[in-house]
């Protein structure tokens, strides 16, 4: 039997799906990437020869758009989790002293960041969660009399590493299937 002609067979579908991130309203995201790594590689010469090794995986940003509403204002709400990272304007050192961004505080302002992909019920079909996540980059858009769109914010994000978990199997670094997590192991908390 096919695959089109078998109705019980469901595709993920690119318009289903639900960013969480701190206390930021779901409905104001626009579009996200989702997770990607990229393995460095290394090179070994012998005589006329080239040979080829995989190195260190690192995870790449996210890429994230938002729509800048006037009552839950994106902008000032990116605003405020970059202060809370640790920026602050230069007016505000003459009184509050010499404060800077930290990785900590960074990852305390977002707090949390989950892309879950929804079947046709609402129910998570496949959760992605980085660990250590925070802002890298925020654009505020571009304004012009000739465009009577909407607004729209461009933001980045940082994070360490992503775990996935699927609703056909349990939670995994990239994949890896059957393994046991241990009590309180952030894998074992989602399932």
């Amino acid at each position: 039997m096919s695959f089109w002609s078998d109705a019980k067979l469901e595709q993920k579908r690119g318009y289903r799906w639900l960013v969480t991130m701190g206390t930021m309203h779901q409905w104001i995201a626009k579009s996200v990437t989702k997770p990607s790594i990229t393995i460095s590689e290394t090179s070994h010469k012998f005589i006329n020869h080239t040979f080829w090794y995989p190195g260190r995986v690192e995870w790449n940003s996210i890429d994230m758009t938002l729509v800048d509403p006037v009552t839950q204002d994106a902008a000032m709400t990116l605003m405020l989790l970059v202060e809370k990272a640790g920026y602050e304007v230069p007016e505000k050192i003459k009184t509050d002293g010499w404060k800077t961004i930290s990785k900590l505080k960074g990852v305390e302002a977002v707090n949390k960041y989950l892309i879950q992909q929804i079947d046709s019920e609402g129910n998570a079909i496949e959760t992605w969660t980085l660990h250590n996540p925070w802002i890298k980059s925020v654009s505020f858009g571009n304004l012009s009399y000739d465009d009577d769109s909407i607004l729209s914010i461009s933001l980045g994000i940082r994070y360490d590493w992503a775990y996935l978990a699927t609703k056909n199997g349990p939670m995994t670094s990239m994949g890896v299937n059957g393994n046991k997590f241990p009590k309180g192991s952030p894998r074992a908390q989602l399932y």
